[in-house]
């Protein structure tokens, strides 16, 4: 499910036993049998890779897979028979006996630097707008004619909490809208004079040459249904 909402596809794993495996035989099969079987009832497809378990049991590996076709390690599921017992944990239980614990090694994102990373190769920077760092560069035509209803634009939106941001330079229109192209911002606002007059907006998805004209309410309830539906744009 976590995977799926950044719209990374994966495959599963299921790790056995290695060579230096701790504890019995018995415990091994049913424990790869266990995952296995969770797979199955949970509806997923797995391959096997033989003797890539941990020492102590074994594993599901979640490997993701990248717009450019490559294949990431990240989240894994340990089942571990071995250790509560080498470490003499327990607990108690409604009857007030001793009872020997099963322990889960969960990870869903293995490292997070790594997965970032895998974020920022799978899109290309080019991130869905709920997951953009800036999600829509207000561009004024005129600092003096359209600053200020930039500005108030700007205000608007953050109390909306969407991530937004003002391209203030004294560039020329055109330098700003392949700024934000080449930042691949997903919405690129236009601010002129017909916006200004009309209390409008003028906007351009990242991508499409397309400029789309809306009320400044259209649009605000636009960005807040694309980030709370998490779409691409």
């Amino acid at each position: 499910e976590v995977y799926s909402v950044f719209g990374l596809s994966y495959k599963i794993v299921l790790s056995t036993r290695p060579d230096d495996f701790i504890g019995e035989v018995s415990f091994w099969d049913q424990s790869e049998a266990i995952l296995a079987q969770a797979c199955k009832d949970s509806g997923h497809e797995y391959q096997i890779n033989p003797g890539d378990g941990a020492f102590y049991g074994p594993k599901l590996d979640f490997k993701l897979k990248d717009s450019m076709g490559r294949t990431w390690q990240c989240g894994t599921i340990q089942l571990d028979v071995n250790l509560p017992h080498r470490f003499g944990c327990f607990y108690i239980d409604e009857n007030g006996n001793k009872i020997e614990p099963v322990m889960l090694h969960r990870v869903v994102f293995g490292s997070i630097e790594r997965f970032i990373g895998i974020l920022i190769e799978n899109y290309g920077g080019a991130f869905p707008t709920w997951l953009a760092p800036v999600q829509v560069k207000l561009l004024p035509v005129n600092l003096s004619r359209h600053l200020e209803y930039a500005k108030q634009i700007e205000k608007e939106l953050k109390d909306l909490d969407v991530r937004v941001e003002i391209d203030d330079s004294n560039e020329k229109l055109g330098y700003k809208i392949r700024n934000a192209q080449v930042e691949k911002v997903p919405y690129s606002i236009v601010i002129g004079d017909k916006e200004v007059e009309n209390s409008s907006l003028t906007y351009r998805v990242y991508g499409q040459k397309d400029q789309i004209a809306v009320s400044k309410e259209e649009f605000e309830k636009l960005i807040q249904k694309h980030i709370a539906e998490k779409a691409r744009f």
